[in-house]
């Protein structure tokens, strides 16, 4: 059940646009076997010291933010060790149980799961691009399940669209607002699922008045899907706000300016009874007033474009922004 990291990215990715998805037979057979132990963190104990486990999916982003968090538990006097899990279908499950204790999420996203989990996956969304009115559904949702949802920062990854430069220059393009103003015809690089999708082609069409010629299916953000709008095969990229490489193929975001996406602002989330004092609160806290979404992308930079290990990403970024105490 291991994916690449870009493959996992790929599925929260689509998760953001999905909504949710039903829980499958494949990962129900893989049940609690899919906990993986990393390296991240400081597994070892000295006595009478509090162990906490924090919770990684498997794409960079969240690997470097959960090796911040071991970070400054430590700091706060924590023992940490890092888990590797592959789906959210899986650690979360496993963060009620108190399997795991800490894990960094994504508001809208983990609302929307908890929303379909609890209510059905016909369920009337929760999330919008409101964070304040997302985060409260989302505690909503969370608290029954033994959950706390930390207070969110500034940083969001949420889906994004992304032209050439130069396609922005010749056209006059800033906004989604611009592009659906010019009337032109676009193609789009994106998932299969972007033509039913309510945040993809159909609130492109709708909210910005964009022109869909057609969907491209390549893997959201991938480096095929990035090559394709460079070489002007297709000219809009489906990716994320955090993509750290779209520089290098020549590829500038377009702003959101209507608010189509959800709010996906990143936020701790702790298992109440393992995690919840205000002591763990205030040292993940330190993090969340501080930590940007251009912060995100360059921290995902190092690790995709530089190929730096995210515990020493992690380990420059504390020191870089004065997190530590000790």
């Amino acid at each position: 059940m291991t994916r690449t990291p870009r493959r996992a990215r790929t599925a929260r990715a689509l998760l953001a646009v999905a909504g949710i998805t039903a829980l499958t037979a494949g990962l129900a057979a893989c049940g609690g076997d899919s906990l993986e132990k990393s390296g991240g963190g400081d597994s070892s104990t000295k006595p009478g010291q509090e162990s906490l486990v924090i919770g990684s999916a498997s794409f960079t982003e969240s690997k470097v933010l959960a090796e911040i968090y071991a970070g400054l538990l430590k700091d706060a006097g924590y023992s940490t060790s890092i888990k590797t899990v592959d789906a959210r279908e899986l650690y979360e499950p496993a963060l009620e149980k108190g399997q795991i204790d800490v894990v960094p999420e994504y508001a809208a996203t983990l609302a929307e799961f908890l929303n379909k989990k609890q209510n059905g996956k016909d369920a009337p969304p929760v999330a919008s691009a409101d964070a304040e009115a997302t985060v409260k559904a989302l505690r909503k949702l969370a608290e029954p399940r033994g959950l706390t949802v930390l207070d969110p920062g500034r940083a969001v990854d949420q889906n994004a669209f992304a032209v050439t430069a130069e396609f922005a220059k010749k056209h006059q393009l800033k906004t989604l607002s611009d592009l659906g103003k010019s009337q032109e015809s676009v193609k789009l690089a994106a998932g299969d699922e972007c033509s039913q999708r309510p945040f993809c082609q159909p609130g492109l069409e709708k909210t910005y008045g964009i022109r869909v010629a057609g969907i491209d299916p390549l893997e959201v953000g991938s480096t095929q899907a990035k090559q394709a709008v460079k070489e002007g095969k297709d000219q809009l990229l489906l990716t994320t706000t955090t993509d750290a490489t779209l520089e290098q193929f020549g590829l500038v975001l377009l702003e959101d300016d209507k608010k189509l996406q959800n709010s996906d602002n990143v936020l701790p989330v702790v298992n109440k009874e393992k995690a919840g004092s205000q002591k763990i609160a205030e040292a993940l806290g330190r993090l969340s007033r501080v930590l940007t979404t251009a912060d995100l992308t360059e921290l995902n930079k190092k690790v995709d474009a530089e190929r730096l290990k995210p515990a020493d990403v992690a380990a420059r970024y504390l020191k870089e922004k004065k997190l530590l105490t000790k």
